[in-house]
């Protein structure tokens, strides 16, 4: 009996590591495509005739839909079944991606990204709420999150190095159809591997609620998105923003009357989760711009080719997996505070070294110390800001906590890049007369000033607040 109770207990343990790898993979795969068109995008722009205008939604189309649908797939994967709604979008997803290979018109490039989006909504949160299921003990969740932060950070820094090499090496419609085999072994294997799981009290979609919270993050995304493309004051930019501030309102409105809210507001009041989706939004809005900004500056001030710009990434990846090796360490032996605190410190020195990044500057001098030192302390961060972030979920609302913490990275990334690109770009403006490549390193420098003290702020935020926030039990130690 002992012996039969012990293969059994194996083969779970073994099932849940094979889900773990499975959805990991999914997770590098979505968060590979949020920026794996930037080196490619010239390419697309000759290939399919795109104006400049146009070009700019095969980027925005994606983190408009993906941002603008979290909280209601979120939601969704709770009353519907976290499996079912993952491996919908995870098909939706690769049905996307083949559209976008094989597109001919650049409407139909623009709208097979729309559907990336739409299924990364739906995947993502799902995923993350399986995870969240699968290691249900502090510390296996906390090692199982650890793995999933650096593999999603990994798949984010990747996605430029993945696509400068298919850009420069083959053709940019492979930087699409390389995602036809992740997500049909996703969608053969995870049924496999994890049961259905679905909220456990029976409930209605807040309708009401989902329009206006889905109104209202895709206004602010679509508004954040044009304020990056022209300014704060333009009306296409100002109007969306407006709107999504008084779409939020009546959202709170409706969710404290309504019988079964799409977000509970006491889901929102646990202190230690808002203070955690609060540094979140400031690390992300650092981050993103980073990634932005340093791609940029390494083609058109380094002269770097698409390709060596991609390839120049790969020691971010490598500090990336180190930093997450430390992680889940640094949590269990320090605590959650005192890990944060030192992560978000260590970015932000990284920052710094990158904003000094001069046009004369070598690689190995100049970019790669900044970005070693970036990429260790993201590494270290997001496992934890994920831990943090995700405390007290239950079978109830384990999608609807994803999905929040995905919103919030989301939103962060779109502030931050219209911001601090507006910020880089204004600087440099105003320095035209001192040359071209003096002033396009002031404007990257003092972008990445602002985002080091975001980063910063971040940590003062968790220093002086997340110490205060009583964390749920069999959370690690703050």
């Amino acid at each position: 009996m002992t012996s039969v109770s012990t293969t059994a207990g194996a083969d779970a343990v073994g099932r849940r590591g094979a889900a773990l790898v499975v959805l990991c993979f999914v997770q590098f795969m979505l968060v590979l495509d949020d920026n794996v068109v930037s080196v490619a995008l010239p390419s697309m722009r000759d290939d399919l005739g795109f104006g400049a205008a146009g070009l700019a939604w095969v980027v925005n189309a994606y983190f408009l839909a993906f941002g603008g649908l979290l909280l209601l797939f979120g939601r969704m994967a709770d009353l519907l079944g976290r499996r079912r709604v993952f491996l919908t979008g995870v098909a939706l997803f690769g049905a996307a991606s083949l559209v976008c290979g094989l597109a001919q018109e650049p409407w139909q490039l623009v709208a097979g990204r729309f559907g990336q989006g739409a299924g990364s909504a739906m995947a993502s949160p799902a995923a993350l709420a399986l995870i969240a299921l699968l290691f249900p003990g502090s510390a296996e969740r906390a090692r199982a999150f650890g793995i999933w932060g650096g593999i999603a950070a990994l798949g984010g820094t990747m996605g430029l190095v993945i696509s400068g090499a298919l850009t420069g090496l083959a053709s940019w419609r492979w930087i699409f159809l390389i995602n036809l085999p992740v997500a049909l072994a996703a969608v053969v294997l995870l049924p496999r591997l994890v049961p259905e799981s679905r909220a456990g009290r029976a409930a209605r979609l807040d309708v009401p609620g989902a329009v206006l919270g889905t109104g209202a993050l895709v206004a602010l995304v679509y508004g954040l998105l044009r304020a990056g493309e022209s300014s704060w004051g333009d009306a296409t930019a100002a109007g969306p923003l407006v709107l999504a501030v008084v779409l939020a309102v009546a959202f709170v409105a409706v969710e404290a009357r309504a019988a079964e809210p799409l977000v509970p507001l006491s889901f929102l009041s646990l202190r230690f989760r808002a203070v955690a989706n609060g540094a979140t939004l400031l690390f992300s809005a650092a981050m993103y711009a980073m990634a932005f900004l340093l791609m940029v500056h390494l083609q058109t001030v380094l002269g770097y080719r698409p390709l060596a710009a991609g390839l120049a990434y790969l020691p971010y990846g490598a500090g990336i997996l180190a930093g997450m090796w430390l992680s889940s360490r640094a949590v269990a032996r320090l605590g959650m505070r005192p890990t944060l605190v030192m992560s978000f410190l260590i970015t932000a020195a990284g920052l710094l070294l990158l904003s000094g990044v001069a046009p004369d500057d070598g690689y190995a001098s100049g970019v790669l110390p900044g970005m070693l030192v970036t990429s260790i302390g993201c590494g270290l961060s997001l496992p934890a800001l994920t831990v943090a972030a995700l405390t007290g979920t239950t079978e109830e609302n384990a999608g609807l906590g994803s999905a929040v913490l995905s919103s919030v990275q989301q939103i962060g990334g779109a502030v931050g890049v219209a911001v601090l690109v507006a910020l880089a770009t204004r600087r440099r403006d105003g320095l035209t007369v001192e040359g071209s490549q003096y002033a396009a390193t002031e404007g990257f420098s003092f972008a990445l000033v602002v985002a080091a003290v975001l980063v910063a702020l971040g940590a003062a935020v968790i220093a002086a607040l997340l110490g205060r926030a009583r964390p749920p039990e069999g959370t690690p130690d703050v």
